[in-house]
C-alpha cells in the first residue's frame, strides 16, 4: 500500500524484500520498478537467503554501478527495516550492546532516497500475532521494546531527514508513525488494538497522537487478495 505508481524503489534486507510477492499477488508488479542493492533491477526480487537474486529481472548490473545510481538520486523510495527507533525518528540498525553489525548499503540508500518507509514489529523477541475478522490479535507480546528513549547508535538521523525534506514513515504490525517537527506522531492504529495497553505501554517514550488518528486498513489482516490495484491506478491518474 506504500508503493506508488511509476516510482523506482529499493528493497532492503528483511521484511521489505517480501513485498514483491505481494505485488505479484495483487497484480501491480509492473506499475513500479523495484531494485535491490546487489544489482537487481525489476522483476520479482527474492528474500532471506536468496536476497540479491530475482525472478525475471529487467537487468542485473554490478553492485558498484547500482550504488552510483542510488548515490546520484535515482531512488524515489526505499523500503527498509529497523531495529531501534527513538522519539526523534532516529534509527539504529548497526549497534546492539557489544555487537556491531555494520551498515552495508543502509547509509547510501537512506541519504539519497526522496521517501523512506521503515517496516518492522513494534516489539521483538518472541512476539506472536494472529488475525481475526480483519483485526490483529497479540498472542504473545515481544520481550524487547524497539521504540526506545535512546538508541544504541544513530544509523539514520531523523532530524537531518526532515531538514532535507525526506518523507519518512514507520510501519509496524499494529501502528503507523510519522516523524514531525516535535517528534514521532502515531498516525494509524489497527482496529482491535488498545491504544494504551497494546501500543503506548509497549514503547519506551510517549509519541504524539494525531488529531485525526486513523485505523489501519482491515484488508491487511485478511488472508485473501487485498485488491489494491484499483487504489494505485487512481493515484496514477
Amino acid at each position: 500500500m506504500e508503493l506508488r505508481p511509476g516510482e523506482v524503489a529499493n528493497l532492503g534486507v528483511g521484511v521489505s524484500t517480501m513485498m514483491p510477492n505481494v505485488a505479484v499477488e495483487e497484480g501491480i508488479e509492473d506499475m513500479m520498478t523495484r531494485t535491490v542493492e546487489a544489482g537487481v533491477i525489476g522483476g520479482v526480487p527474492d528474500y532471506a537467503r536468496e536476497f540479491g537474486t530475482a525472478y525475471n529481472p529487467r537487468a542485473i548490473i554490478d553492485q558498484p554501478y547500482q550504488f552510483d545510481f542510488y548515490d546520484g538520486g535515482g531512488l524515489d523510495c526505499a523500503f527498509l527495516s529497523f531495529a531501534e527507533v527513538d522519539s526523534e525518528g532516529n534509527v539504529n540498525v548497526t549497534r546492539f550492546g557489544n555487537r556491531y553489525d555494520g551498515a552495508g548499503g543502509f547509509i547510501d540508500i537512506t541519504q539519497n532516497a526522496r521517501r523512506l518507509v521503515f517496516s518492522g514489529t513494534l516489539t521483538g523477541g518472541g512476539l506472536r500475532c494472529g488475525f481475526e475478522d480483519g483485526e490483529i490479535r497479540i498472542q504473545t507480546e515481544g520481550r524487547m521494546q524497539k521504540f526506545v528513549p535512546k538508541i544504541g547508535q544513530i544509523s539514520f538521523n531523523g532530524r537531518m531527514a526532515r531538514d532535507k525534506g525526506q518523507e519518512v514513515t514507520f510501519v509496524t504490525e499494529r501502528a503507523v508513525f510519522k516523524p514531525e517537527k516535535d517528534g514521532l506522531v502515531l498516525s494509524e492504529i489497527s482496529a482491535g488494538m488498545r491504544l494504551r495497553e497494546d501500543v503506548l505501554d509497549q514503547m519506551g517514550f510517549a509519541p504524539h497522537i494525531a488529531d485525526d488518528l486513523k485505523e489501519m486498513d482491515p484488508r491487511l489482516y485478511r488472508p485473501d487478495v487485498m485488491g489494491i490495484a484499483g487504489d494505485l491506478e487512481g493515484k496514477a491518474q
